[in-house]
């Protein structure tokens, strides 16, 4: 299932960032240090007693827009509006109540959706004195919160958890590989679907943005269940606001949390987009099988190396999904499109495949006689024994006698020899570190 989607919006320097970052840090976790994950991010994965959701920073979106700030404003109201399941809406109490705050408002009291009025940089109580202003605003009781000084955070995590929408049970066919067919606006993800079911199931238009809701498509495909969720859908030519396109990344991260592969669409012609990064970078995190499909490519001159040179730039841009298999295909002329079935479903099975303990151990053995685990302080990593407990990502656990010691470097070592030892083509890889005393 999809997880909750809590959107942070309000005018510019209300501290929309500060908190964003704060709540993070609420969040207990490994970080991976990897090469070319993008450090700016406009999404984080929260949790707060249980309750797990994904938190959007619309500062962090990108607005090629010269509109001012009021419209901006108002087009980021409209992404929380539409896409969000919870509105946090930032105002600034040292500057107090301003018209933006109240053009925001204006459109927040009218949605059908949870709005949580955040009063942000209270550090005192003399602050405290300054919130009843926002009352006028028509959004409930305003909670003071200092996101610096991390003041009330609980309190908002409550508020933010109490309003999240119950879990739908839904039946799903375990059988069937869901397919997730994400990419920025306009790279033909709508055309490279109704080519891969052989129908016009999807409005396909040279408009960026066209279609905006997700549609899952059932299909066969030589005695394999397929459904595609197509970050694109259908709605009526009315409903286009363009401005709001650039938003799209939100559906885009509700199909991921969905998918067990993600087709990560790329456009041949204007190649990899700091957009394309953030989503990609969201599915290795989330632990989804990937391909890379390198669309139009019909429309690219070429020369012997050309189909190279571009592999290299995307494994240069996506550093942290070397993994992910690359195919250049052309949804128009259908060249490659047979492919990239075939390439979903031996994916798919990389991505739960389990290996045997022992043979698991063989492999480790053997990768610590060709490089021996590092030293600290003249202490010397021990791994005693590995064992897989999960698929989907694959997930292994090193047992050592020092996890501390256990340096990145050499877990990616461990990681590119269990690659070479087993394939996991298309999926990333969780290695965790526990430790363990040799008499236990």
């Amino acid at each position: 299932m999809s997880k909750p989607i809590v959107a942070i919006v309000g005018r510019p320097n209300v501290g929309k960032s500060t908190l964003f970052n704060r709540i993070a840090k609420k969040r207990v976790s490994i970080v991976e240090d990897i090469p070319g994950v993008t450090r700016d991010r406009i999404y984080m994965e929260a949790e707060w007693t249980g309750h797990e959701f994904t938190m959007i920073d619309t500062g962090g979106i990108e607005l090629e827009s010269s509109d001012r700030i009021t419209s901006a404003m108002r087009q980021q109201a409209q992404l929380a509006i539409k896409e969000a399941d919870v509105v946090v809406f930032v105002v600034d109490c040292k500057t107090g109540l301003t018209a933006a705050d109240e053009d925001v408002a204006t459109i927040l009291r009218n949605a059908d959706k949870p709005v949580l009025l955040v009063v942000n940089k209270v550090d005192s109580i003399k602050d405290e004195n300054e919130i009843y202003e926002f009352y006028n605003l028509g959004l409930g009781d305003p909670l003071p919160v200092s996101a610096v000084n991390a003041l009330n955070m609980g309190d908002l995590l409550d508020k933010i958890v109490d309003n999240l929408p119950s879990e739908p049970q839904i039946a799903e066919n375990s059988d069937e590989i869901k397919v997730a067919v994400i990419g920025r606006p306009n790279v033909g993800k709508s055309s490279l679907v109704n080519a891969l079911i052989g129908e016009e199931r999807v409005i396909v238009s040279d408009i960026p943005g066209t279609t905006r809701d997700a549609i899952d498509t059932h299909f066969n495909k030589d005695g394999t269940d397929f459904v595609l969720i197509d970050t694109a859908g259908m709605r009526r030519k009315a409903k286009i606001d363009m401005p709001v396109e650039r938003y799209s990344v939100i559906r885009s991260l509700r199909a991921v949390d969905r998918s067990d592969v993600v087709l990560m669409v790329i456009d041949a012609v204007d190649g990899i987009t700091e957009q394309d990064k953030k989503i990609a970078g969201y599915a290795h995190e989330a632990g989804k099988a990937v391909v890379i499909v390198v669309n139009k490519w019909d429309l690219v001159e070429k020369d012997g190396k050309t189909s190279l040179r571009f592999t290299e730039t995307i494994r240069g841009e996506l550093a942290f999904m070397q993994y992910a298999p690359v195919l250049f295909a052309s949804a128009l002329t259908k060249q490659r499109v047979h492919r990239v079935t075939e390439l979903v479903k031996y994916v798919a099975e990389q991505h739960a495949m389990r290996v045997a303990t022992s043979v698991l151990n063989q492999v480790i053995e053997d990768a610590v006689a060709i490089n021996p685990p590092p030293t600290d302080k003249g202490k010397r990593l021990k791994i005693y024994f590995a064992t897989q407990p999960d698929v989907k990502p694959p997930t292994f656990v090193f047992f050592v006698n020092e996890p501390e010691i256990m340096h990145f470097s050499y877990l990616r070592f461990l990681e590119n020899k269990l690659r070479e030892a087993f394939g996991f083509e298309g999926t990333p890889l969780k290695l965790v570190v526990r430790g363990r005393k040799e008499d236990e």
